[in-house]
């Protein structure tokens, strides 16, 4: 019969035991809005419900290899980033990036925990800024990171928009702030800029405990159209709400934080 080959995405991140974030939580997205997923592995975190107790980094080197492998035969519409561990993957993902084509590329710069408590080392932090940020369409860091990045702490909506030009001014056509963690406003909103315009998009704030893995289904959500030739606004609206469905659908898993689910989007899903 032959079918239609989906839109294609590749995920560049580390996995997560756990199934809640990292690239488990990218091809869960992707699958939910229709496109074909792959995968670069940067690391492999030991990691459950109540945190990470240890990971194990890929060689920078097979990490740049399986970005190649994929961009050289299947293709790419479009790439996110997610935990990229070191400055040596860092480095060496910019080098892939350089040398086939990944399509529009989304840097979800994961740099910090949960918690808020640096994840990358100060190199790693100096080569987002230097290697992958001018290479980017689109960078999508929440308020923790945004502090790590620039130094700013956002505390208002325009300290959002303060951070959004301080990130721009280091080289991506885009940027979106995002303000889950502006735990006193009683929405959530993100700010989008790219240089000249800000774009604004609001959403509900819901009482839930369970948020694992809401940068890396944003980010993927937000591949998905752009991969199917939308634009950036286009696709970070679609992104939007998305991730604000996943947050309500968010379940229970263990004994700590349970993750953000996108299975609300499937036919059967309450079944």
């Amino acid at each position: 019969m032959g079918a239609v080959t989906p839109p294609r995405v590749l995920t560049i991140a580390g996995s997560d035991s756990g199934g809640g974030a990292g690239l488990q939580a990218d091809l869960r997205t992707l699958f939910a809005c229709g496109v074909h997923g792959m995968t670069a592995v940067t690391a492999v975190t030991v990691q459950n419900s109540l945190g990470v107790s240890g990971f194990t980094e890929i060689p920078a080197e097979v990490v740049a290899a399986q970005i190649e492998a994929v961009a050289t035969d299947i293709g790419i519409g479009a790439t996110k980033t997610g935990m990229l561990a070191s400055a040596a993957i860092i480095e060496a993902v910019a080098g892939a990036v350089d040398r086939v084509d990944v399509g529009p590329f989304v840097v979800d710069p994961v740099a910090a925990s949960m918690h808020g408590h640096q994840l990358l080392a100060d190199d790693a932090l100096e080569a987002l800024r230097t290697l992958l940020f001018p290479r980017a369409t689109l960078v999508t860091p929440n308020l923790d990171e945004v502090r790590l990045i620039t130094g700013i702490e956002v505390r208002s909506r325009a300290d959002q928009r303060k951070a959004a030009e301080a990130l721009h001014a280091y080289g991506s056509e885009w940027v979106l702030v995002k303000g889950g963690h502006l735990w006193d406003d009683p929405e959530c909103l993100d700010v989008l800029f790219d240089g000249s315009e800000f774009v604004e998009f609001l959403g509900p704030r819901y009482d839930v405990e369970h948020t694992h893995g809401s940068g890396d289904t944003l980010a993927s959500a937000i591949c998905s159209r752009l991969a199917r030739g939308e634009s950036v606004p286009e696709a970070v609206r679609f992104g939007k709400d998305f991730v604000v469905r996943s947050v309500a659908a968010s379940y229970p898993l263990g004994g700590g934080v349970g993750p953000v689910s996108p299975l609300w989007r499937l036919p059967d899903a309450e079944g």
